[in-house]
């Protein structure tokens, strides 16, 4: 929230100053930030951040009411439009980030629709990365095509497709890097610059890496989204997320559709939001850390045909991740040995059930389709996050049937690596037998 303007000499009042900074942000680090950023505090002058639990707010007199809803004065008038805990959020997210303004949302998907949805209308063109989370695909290419927005896909390291699409005009870029689940990354800054060349705005998921190893900003991108239910809580908490970008765009179009639709962080998951962001960068510190070692490990071990890690040298993007990120990130992606294609539908079927004896055979690594949790979690992307993707398209972006994601979390490193030791020998044993089984 800025500043109030001057007390207006024509109303009955003169409204109260807004609570000012408990620390003035400026030359703090991003650490620093994420433990005393947009804090408020109130007259009782309280440690922990206050948490307002309200839907709406009361005037002194009607005509202060009027003003508000004018935007003649700048106040709190309902906690659909803003609420004091939620800004402590969004201020806090926006210095780590190093954004001029956020705007919180109620999820992550609710953060990607509003940020494209904001900048398009009938007759819009999208030029988007294939290498995109399941949803997001849904939202380009069911919800927004009904809106008559059309989307081009390119493959997002391919920079020839990228400078193909974009030598017309388009309204809006949109990638995501590291990709989910197979962590390509993309050339944000030669992407921005053939983006801005044809007029377009770009959006970037930085989901993967956090605002604690990438700065997507600094890269050329426009706007950052986030699901904040990921690293930024990291405890498997509450859900939310987030859109950062200028503060023209941000209290511009996208606020007008925000405070219009509804899809609002609720205060008291803002609440929680912001106690993660001060233990954000400790957490994915230790587990970028962790992943690391873990994905070397996996290289080596029998029965794992590949393994995807950002800061491997085997990564065909290595060299670029290591100049656009400050760590590898949270998860590793790594692929069973088994058939290369999901379209084989017996073969894809045997595969998937071999991979599920892996998983069900992990003592500690929990099956769930979160990510950037305290506690370490697999997921199996070509049946649950990218079920809705088309084999033959699952197959373009290298989800095969026993490709797994693994987001590292905190529990000590030696413990990850027998739980997931015992779980390979499972595997390997089972596709013994089932290679046995077909044996002429």
């Amino acid at each position: 929230m800025s500043e109030l303007p001057g007390c207006p000499t024509d109303l009955p009042y003169c409204p109260p100053d807004l609570p000012r900074p408990a620390t003035d942000p400026a030359g703090l680090r991003a650490a620093t930030l994420a433990v005393r950023g947009g804090q408020y505090r109130s007259a009782f002058q309280e440690t922990s951040e206050a948490l307002y639990l309200t839907q709406g707010f009361v005037y002194d007199h009607a005509a202060e009411a009027e003003a508000a809803f004018a935007e003649d004065i700048e106040r709190y008038t309902y906690s659909r439009y803003t609420n004091p805990t939620v800004t402590t959020f969004e201020e806090r997210l926006a210095l780590i980030e190093g954004a001029e303004d956020c705007y919180a949302t109620a999820t992550g998907m609710s953060a990607v629709f509003t940020a494209i949805a904001a900048l398009v209308r009938s007759g819009s063109r999208i030029v988007s990365a294939r290498e995109l989370f399941g949803s997001t695909l849904v939202v380009l290419d069911d919800v927004l095509a009904r809106w008559g927005v059309r989307t081009d896909y390119v493959t997002g390291t391919d920079l020839d497709q990228w400078a193909a699409a974009l030598a017309t005009p388009a309204d809006v870029v949109f990638l995501e890097s590291p990709s989910n689940p197979m962590q390509d990354v993309l050339d944000v800054p030669a992407i921005a610059r053939l983006a801005h060349a044809a007029g377009a705005v770009v959006i970037l998921d930085n989901v993967f890496a956090t605002p604690v190893l990438q700065k997507p900003l600094e890269l050329g991108a426009d706007v950052v989204v986030y699901s904040a239910t990921k690293h930024i809580d990291g405890q498997g908490r509450v859900m939310g997320g987030a859109v950062l970008g200028t503060r023209e765009y941000v209290r511009g179009p996208l606020q007008s559709l925000m405070r219009t639709t509804g899809p609002t962080l609720a205060p008291f998951n803002a609440w929680v939001l912001a106690k993660g962001l001060e233990t954000m960068p400790l957490r994915v510190r230790a587990q970028n850390a962790a992943a690391l070692e873990l994905a070397a490990w996996l290289e080596d071990r029998p029965g794992v045909a590949s393994v995807r890690y950002p800061f491997l040298a085997s990564h065909p993007q290595h060299d670029l991740a290591r100049a656009q990120m400050s760590g590898g990130g949270t998860i590793v992606t790594f692929t069973l040995d088994g058939a290369a294609s999901s379209s084989a539908d017996v073969a894809a079927r045997a595969d998937v059930d071999r991979t599920f004896a892996f998983l069900d055979a992990l003592r500690v690594i929990d099956i769930s389709n979160n990510l950037g949790d305290a506690k370490s979690m697999v997921t199996h992307p070509a049946t649950t996050t990218h079920r809705r993707v088309a084999p033959a398209t699952r197959d373009a972006l290298g989800i095969a049937p026993t490709t797994v994601r693994l987001s590292v979390g905190l529990e000590d490193v030696e413990d990850l690596r027998e739980d997931l030791d015992g779980a390979l020998q499972v595997f390997r044993a089972t596709h013994a037998r089932a290679r046995q089984s077909v044996a002429p």
